[in-house]
């Protein structure tokens, strides 16, 4: 028995497919999916996120208004056809996507590996280049999943401090990489928002390579598309022309779906090929394929979309700046904001006014917080609960 567009739409709780909004898919797949199994939860106070209809959800870094209208279309179209086929007998098929990104990058299908989500990545770059003897090296904090794979393998870890701007620190982290087996850059950061620029992350890189040469380097560039900071650029050219270097993105942030998991890994074949021995066999879905294959065709959405959060974005920064709470430099989606009490403290009380924010961050979970930066509506109401709560 096939399933039917209206069926489909009649199980998400609707009765037509144009009564579904892009919020709508995006809300249905809530980036915070899962629980870490070395103890810290990934999104510690998920709960907050099932709060109240009309609750402000600004916890996870997801973009409010989901898929562009060419995503959002690709996936209507792909409804009726794709339930029954692998992605390697749909079009656009899974191959169709990595030719995509291999034609915006100047590069190869084969300098390209899928993932659900650039988590998957992550993890697997944790699992083909460390071991006990071959240490991770990351910034902290910084982004945990490659971490979290890390510890549960017993492998080993080395982790370096933020700088006093709560940036990268360059030099400390090429230090820490001498006979390392992977070193994990999040550029921007997360959770701290801070961005490390372009020639910066070229010396790193050229410093590892001359101090350490079998070490990998991995480079997660999820918030990429929020970058307003010149100094920035992608990585990616860096990573097509040197060995043991790639890039990993997502399709989660800007391009809204996070709840359809689809990333990927970019760098020479080799590296890739290495790091693919640990992917899974169709790791991505038709319909997250159509939908990255249309997302990519409408660069104009991405734009769209790093305009209006860095309108939020600057309202927010003032709101915190007007309550003496001094946030870090954002070039993301999110703020890393000097609260001056506990995140739980801010978070319990956002909570009871049907707002979520982030979890804890060690080792500045006492003093910091994390806030995602909704639309500038959800802001604007926000700022009147950050305004009680931290009167």
């Amino acid at each position: 028995m096939s399933l039917s567009r209206r069926a489909f739409f009649r199980n998400l709780g609707v009765d037509r497919a144009d009564s579904v909004s892009p919020n709508l898919i995006a809300s249905r797949g809530r980036e915070a999916l899962e629980l870490w199994r070395n103890g810290l939860d990934y999104e510690d106070g998920f709960q907050n996120t099932r709060m109240t209809e009309g609750a402000i959800v600004i916890s996870s870094n997801e973009n409010p208004l989901g898929p562009g209208p060419a995503a959002y279309q690709a996936l209507l179209d792909g409804l009726d056809q794709t339930a029954g086929r692998y992605p390697t007998n749909f079009r656009p098929s899974h191959r169709d996507l990595m030719q995509t990104i291999a034609n915006k990058y100047g590069a190869r299908p084969e300098n390209i590996t899928l993932g659900t989500g650039s988590g998957e990545i992550l993890e697997n770059g944790a699992l083909a280049f460390t071991s006990p003897d071959k240490a991770l090296v990351t910034a902290d904090p910084s982004y945990l999943q490659a971490v979290g794979v890390a510890k549960r393998q017993g492998h080993a870890i080395r982790t370096v401090s933020l700088d006093a701007n709560l940036r990268l620190d360059s030099e400390a982290i090429a230090r820490a990489a001498s006979g390392a087996g992977l070193v994990f850059l999040c550029n921007p950061n997360n959770p701290s928002s801070t961005v490390m620029s372009a020639s910066d992350v070229e010396a790193l890189v050229a410093e590892v390579r001359r101090s350490s040469p079998d070490t990998y380097i991995l480079i997660d560039e999820a918030y990429h598309d929020y970058v307003t900071d010149p100094a920035h650029q992608t990585a990616i050219p860096l990573a097509l022309r040197t060995p043991k270097v790639f890039v990993a993105r997502t399709f989660s942030k800007a391009y809204g779906m996070a709840g359809l998991r689809l990333g990927y890994a970019i760098g020479q074949v080799e590296t890739i090929a290495t790091l693919a021995q640990w992917t899974h066999v169709f790791n991505s879905n038709n319909l997250a394929n159509a939908a990255a294959v249309a997302s990519l065709n409408d660069p104009q959405h991405v734009e769209q979309e790093r305009a209006r959060n860095k309108e939020a974005r600057d309202f927010t920064v003032g709101v915190f700046a007007d309550l003496g709470c001094e946030a870090a430099d954002s070039q993301t989606n999110f703020l890393f904001v000097n609260i001056g009490r506990p995140a739980a403290e801010f978070r319990n009380a956002c909570a009871e006014h049907n707002v979520a924010v982030g979890r804890d961050f060690p080792p500045m979970e006492k003093t910091h917080a994390r806030v995602s930066i909704g639309t500038i509506g959800e802001m604007r109401r926000a700022a009147e609960v950050f305004k009680q709560v931290l009167a």
